[in-house]
């Protein structure tokens, strides 16, 4: 009797599992290699960049890493835990930033930096006083930091306190009272300028006179007439990401 075979034949099916075979191998080759017994990605960290080591060169990073912020191109650079072993006994910032407390303002995220990159000193409307002062002070004086950025921003809830405060003669309660009275001379410049924004003009005064102060004290000055030091004035848009030079760009 005679049997029927509907199916395919050995030579098929043997001719079927080859070419499988064949191609997860190719598979496994293409996206498999890397990976080890553990599963995770054995390739290494790419090597941090050199720290600039001039005003300008640290001024181009700095911007370019805005730019990746602006951009929604970033690359998150120096942060893993390489670099934090690279770190644990030295450090060498190649900028020091002075910017608000604000939440929404933070100078890592926003020049697209990482651990050991900045130095960076935060208070209420970019307010100073002698530790804050102190504290951007040591950035170039102690770790040869070539780069100072005081950065304020754009609708600044402590500057437009202040403002409102010193408008109706009417002190913040507590130790911001310290905030608004260092902020005074930023007010009577914006009220002299009689802009249609005072809060916003006061913000971006008192980036600039902060800015102009560092330039000019007594122990920083000295690096900047020698340009090993730039201190740079700045304003960041809370709207588009951009930081805006005001002024001191090195050249």
């Amino acid at each position: 009797m005679s049997v029927r075979t509907d199916g395919p034949g050995r030579r098929t099916l043997l001719t079927g599992a080859v070419s499988l075979t064949a191609s997860l191998t190719a598979a496994c080759l293409a996206g498999c290699s890397t990976v080890g017994a553990t599963g995770a990605d054995p390739s290494p960290a790419p090597s941090p960049e050199p720290a600039p080591d001039t005003p300008k060169a640290a001024y181009e990073r700095l911007m370019a890493g805005n730019g990746r912020w602006v951009a929604n191109a970033l690359r998150h650079p120096d942060r893993d835990p390489t670099r934090r072993q690279l770190l644990a006994t030295s450090q060498q910032p190649y900028g020091a930033v002075l910017s608000c407390i604000d939440s929404r303002v933070a100078p890592e995220l926003v020049f697209d930096t990482g651990l050991g990159d900045l130095f960076v000193m935060r208070s209420g409307g970019v307010a100073v006083d002698p530790v804050i002062t102190g504290s951007v002070e040591y950035g170039p004086m102690v770790s040869g930091t070539p780069l100072i950025v005081v950065l304020g921003h754009q609708r600044c809830g402590a500057v437009a306190a202040a403002y409102k405060a010193l408008r109706e003669d009417r002190p913040l309660p507590g130790n911001l009272r310290a905030i608004m009275d260092a902020l005074r001379p930023a007010y009577e410049e914006a009220v002299r300028d009689g802009r249609a924004d005072p809060a916003e003009t006061m913000a971006k005064a008192q980036v600039k006179l902060t800015a102009d102060a560092l330039r000019g004290n007594r122990d920083l000055a000295p690096l900047v007439g020698k340009g090993a030091v730039a201190v740079v004035s700045a304003y960041y848009s809370l709207d588009t990401g951009a930081v805006e030079i005001l002024n001191g760009a090195p050249a």
